[in-house]
């Protein structure tokens, strides 16, 4: 039996659609949304119907007839900490999603919009992987002051899609494999996936870690603690430079890797100084995680958009691929992970998990 499935991924200025029978791409959009647009709207599940009625029509102009869709599976959002896996939307999900129980983000619309068309439809709604799934084990929790605690934010759709994909061409499942993977992109995430579990990851959020085009990662608290109440900032642009405005933003006023290497290859010292220091984080990182994982490594899997830089994924090959073999999967196919998880679900290879 042949499944037709509705893929759902909305970002900040954009939702992408994707269609897909099987495996087979039937149609993709990305539908962009101007900030006029979305600047009407006063919170995240305010947008709900404007991107619910920009969908359909975007259907609509295809000559798609919704009603021979099989399921709609969309990205997830800031739930609670969750494990990872494909889940059958319900109402518990539904009301934490509207109010943005871990936070406000675009991605919460994702759960919303594809329960909408799948319950008129009388048809299964999932979504798969949300960057909430936490796996760690306890002790990787554990900090130097009570009360705070390591949480688990990071891109999971991306990382576990490839480890699954490094498993199954080497013949094994991803509960057989332990491999590290590092995901770079606008932000950095190495997680150590042991036996099907994330067991370790920084929190590519909130300032753990390497930094990255746009994320300061780890940096020195005294000085945070100093810069916090010097007076100088407001807690929206302490917050704002720790994301969206650190890294390669901060010292050299671009977010794009490959204008970074650009200005390295001209000679520009700077640059090429603040790159190395990336790649030198991002190789740290992932040593952190060989010692996680006692060692005992198959593959170190270098992931994200940045990884189709070859200076880069060269630089971090000469560090720690004495860890491991290293391979690279360039990019980030969330539409087709997505799918893969509906799919999964569909063909009965695994049940969907309830979200609590």
């Amino acid at each position: 039996m042949a499944y037709k499935v509705l893929v759902i991924n909305p970002g900040s200025t954009s939702t992408k659609i994707a269609v897909f029978e099987d495996e087979t791409l039937i149609m993709e959009e990305t539908l962009r949304h101007s900030s006029e647009e979305i600047g009407k709207y006063k919170s995240i599940y305010e947008q709900f119907q404007f991107r619910r009625d920009v969908i359909t029509k975007a259907l609509k102009e295809k000559n798609f007839e919704i009603s021979t869709l099989s399921a709609v599976v969309a990205r997830g959002g800031m739930l609670k900490p969750i494990a990872g896996g494909t889940y059958e939307i319900n109402e518990t999900m539904l009301e934490d999603l509207k109010i943005g129980v871990q936070g406000q983000h675009a991605s919460n619309l994702g759960g919303i919009i594809a329960n909408d068309i799948a319950k008129e439809l009388k048809i299964p709604a999932y979504i798969v992987d949300p960057v909430v799934v936490d796996e760690m084990d306890d002790v990787a929790r554990i900090t130097g002051l009570p009360g705070i605690y390591r949480k688990s934010i990071f891109h999971a759709l991306n990382q576990k899609a490839v480890a699954k994909r490094y498993a199954a061409e080497n013949g094994k499942s991803y509960e057989e494999i332990n491999v590290i993977v590092a995901h770079m992109g606008g932000g950095v995430s190495v997680g150590a996936h042991k036996q099907g579990r994330v067991v370790d990851v920084n929190n590519a959020v909130d300032g753990e870690g390497p930094f990255s085009p746009e994320r300061v990662g780890f940096i020195p608290m005294g000085d945070l603690v100093e810069m916090c109440f010097s007076g100088k900032y407001t807690y929206e642009e302490i917050k704002k430079l720790i994301n969206g405005k650190g890294g390669f933003t901060a010292h050299l006023n671009t977010n794009d890797a490959r204008e970074v290497i650009k200005l390295a290859n001209e000679g520009d010292e700077k640059a090429k100084l603040v790159l190395d220091a990336m790649t030198y984080q991002v190789s740290k990182e992932i040593g952190k995680c060989a010692a996680v994982l006692f060692g005992k490594v198959d593959a170190i899997i270098l992931t994200g958009g940045i990884a189709y830089n070859e200076v880069i994924t060269n630089a971090i090959k000469e560090r720690i691929s004495f860890i491991a073999d290293v391979v690279v999967y360039p990019g980030e196919d969330e539409l087709e992970a997505l799918l893969k998880g509906a799919l999964r679900c569909l063909r009965g290879e695994e049940l969907p998990k309830e979200y609590k």
